[in-house]
């Protein structure tokens, strides 16, 4: 038995407005300082006033949300007392959101232990509304919640589905001016949840057309979304950021997460890039092993290909070409990263790698020498041939 679940989803020019028309007292923004900066918050404030609610702004929250800034955000949250959480950014921002609502909510609990077969009894205060203004996370539709434990330089993959969110609003409005290099990071996040969506071992009917229709916005729309700026381009990106979520939130991420998540974590790499740096390796990887997965989805692009070994060859190479295309590292090596500081930070890195649940999705699971293997080609850029 398995569930398809998904926030009601709100989405296109002008969907800010559903919020001129909830029902409530108090809502708290959860954010950081640059959505307070370019205004975003007040937007969202000027809305909520038109439906008589009035909000709060905790703009605590970093990159890679910590468990210490859930907690202070959730303190926040007790002394104001409101009816709604709002989750406004990117993915850090919707994960601290969730993780701040289910301590407000549970504040007897350790942030560290959300999991998904412990009743949390959520929306007995407040309910949660996460408005992306990145185009990949997929954060606004997801229950996974991301926190990391800074002390052991961990990133916790946590979630409950009941903490997904009740209303995702997907307004192209906040992207029109995303910069280049995030255009780029969040789009190849959206490809990785897409592909990894529809091949890893929870993989179902219910989430692959989703799947399958956010790898072909991406292909379609990101290259010109990160060259010009063109706002169709830009809404498509912002439809298959949550498209891509819904997929993958509802299948599983697989081996490209593990090993980007470990990377991020240890080397402080942003997530999109890391785990988008790693998807044309574990491709190749697991190519012959996803029972024709990487054939549809290459022929569903207009590919053309042969085995299913051949589709992970010439898969890779096209999502190679768009990681070129948007100046996207394909090597840790192009991260900057030196090969001393990279065999330093390697122990840590397959020890993260080896312990998130992430791997073990993937079509092909693999032995530590393997992992290692797959750490090592990535950094020098050599095609995966094992």
């Amino acid at each position: 038995m398995w569930f398809f679940s998904s926030p009601e989803v709100v989405f296109g020019q002008d969907a800010l407005s559903y919020l001129d028309s909830i029902s409530g007292h108090r809502a708290l923004i959860v954010t950081d300082e640059n959505m307070v900066r370019l205004g975003f918050a007040d937007l969202v404030d000027a809305h909520l006033r038109k439906a008589g609610v009035e909000s709060r702004v905790f703009a605590g929250v970093e990159p890679d949300p910590s468990l210490r800034t859930v907690k202070k955000g959730a303190e926040v949250a007790l002394e104001y007392r409101p009816d709604w959480i709002i989750g406004l950014g990117g993915g850090s921002c919707l994960d601290a959101a969730k993780g701040t609502w289910v301590l407000y909510e549970r504040p007897d609990i350790d942030p560290a232990g959300i999991n998904p077969i412990e009743n949390l009894g959520l929306r007995a205060k407040a309910r949660l509304i996460a408005i992306p203004t990145t185009s990949g996370t997929g954060a606004e539709v997801t229950w996974a919640v991301v926190l990391t434990d800074t002390e052991a330089e961990l990133k916790l993959s946590l979630g409950s589905r009941e903490d997904q969110a009740d209303v995702a609003i997907v307004d192209p409005c906040f992207v029109r001016d995303l910069p280049r290099e995030l255009v780029a990071d969040t789009g190849m996040d959206a490809l990785t949840h897409a592909i990894e969506g529809y091949t890893s071992s929870w993989r179902n009917d219910f989430a692959d057309g989703m799947a399958l229709k956010a790898i072909q916005l991406v292909f379609d729309y990101l290259p010109l979304s990160w060259e010009s700026g063109d706002r169709q381009a830009r809404e498509k990106m912002h439809n298959a950021g949550c498209i891509a979520g819904l997929a993958f939130g509802n299948s599983q991420a697989a081996l490209a997460h593990a090993l980007g998540h470990s990377l991020g974590a240890t080397l402080h790499v942003s997530h999109g890039r890391a785990v988008g740096l790693f998807l044309p390796y574990t491709i190749e990887f697991t190519a012959g092993h996803a029972e024709g997965r990487y054939a549809e989805i290459a022929r569903f692009i207009g590919l053309q290909v042969g085995s299913e070994e051949d589709a992970g060859r010439v898969l890779s190479a096209r999502v190679r070409q768009l990681m070129e295309q948007t100046s996207q590292p394909v090597t840790i090596e192009e991260l900057g990263i030196s090969i001393d500081r990279f065999e330093l930070a390697l122990p840590a890195m397959l020890q993260k790698a080896w312990t998130d649940t992430s791997a073990v999705m993937s079509a092909r699971v693999p032995s530590e020498d393997e992992l290692e293997k797959l750490y090592r080609y990535s950094y020098e850029g050599k095609p995966v041939d094992f």
